[in-house]
């Protein structure tokens, strides 16, 4: 008798260690987040793993109240299953499942096509704008003092020489632009290219009679060097000089 019983006991160990090993037909191990036995119905552990995939999947951020709403639905389903409510929690399961690989579906996108492209109208034909010739004139003995904007008596014979030109076109528009070398800050070398421009302006306003409404002006700094100073601390250098200078852009209408 207690042979047989000794059998007994030991075919229910094996048959328990079997179950805990290899589980049951229809049935999966069960998620480490949820109680209850070792084995789950495998419906509801597949709907554990939709929902994990969605959240790898960024759903839970894409649309999170969605996602929410179906993991309070697993959730639930497996409270019906623990009241011994199986199959009503296999059918919440399945529909759970179904609804997450469902989840955040992609816009459709529009189908456009295209419209009928507009009829352009002809531009009425516009009269030809006047040709502008330019002549750039160089002023090269327009040449300052190092940090002077007054102009040296060679600076005034050459600019007397240039209000005779002015006179001989008299429809000629000019920019005076002003130039410095590179030496001391740029702040400081534009105002100082400004002034040097201005100071020409006033002598041919002046000494010529020239209409200010014929002259504009403009200074430049040291960004238009002639020449490049690769030691601009040699404020005597030949290129230092022939950068401190004046030049005429000449528009001739």
């Amino acid at each position: 008798m207690q042979e047989i019983t000794a059998k007994r006991v030991f075919i229910v160990v094996i048959a328990v260690f079997s179950l805990l090993m290899v589980g049951c037909a229809g049935m999966e191990k069960k998620p480490a987040n949820r109680g209850g036995a070792f084995y789950h119905h495998r419906e509801l552990v597949q709907a554990d793993q939709a929902l994990d995939e969605a959240r790898r999947a960024g759903k839970d951020k894409e649309c999170p109240a969605e996602f929410n709403a179906l993991k309070d639905k697993v959730d639930e389903a497996y409270k019906v299953y623990f009241a011994c409510h199986t199959q009503e929690a296999i059918a919440m399961a399945n529909e759970a499942t179904a609804q997450i690989k469902a989840l955040c579906p992609a816009k459709p996108k529009a189908d456009m096509k295209p419209g009928p492209k507009p009829v352009s109208k002809p531009e009425p034909a516009s009269k030809p704008e006047p040709k502008t010739v330019e002549k750039v004139v160089v002023l090269e003995d327009v040449h300052f003092d190092l940090d002077k904007s007054t102009l040296t008596k060679e600076a005034q014979a050459i600019l007397k020489q240039n209000i005779r030109i002015l006179k001989d076109n008299p429809n000629a528009k000019i920019r005076i632009q002003g130039h410095t070398s590179a030496i001391a800050s740029e702040e400081y070398n534009q105002k100082l290219s400004e002034r040097r421009s201005m100071s020409v302006q006033e002598f041919l306003v002046k000494e010529g009679g020239v209409a200010p409404a014929r002259l504009s002006t403009i200074g430049y700094g040291e960004t238009r060097l002639e020449k490049p100073e690769p030691d601009p601390a040699r404020t005597e250098s030949a290129a230092a000089k022939t950068n401190r200078r004046v030049i005429f852009k000449i528009l001739v209408e």
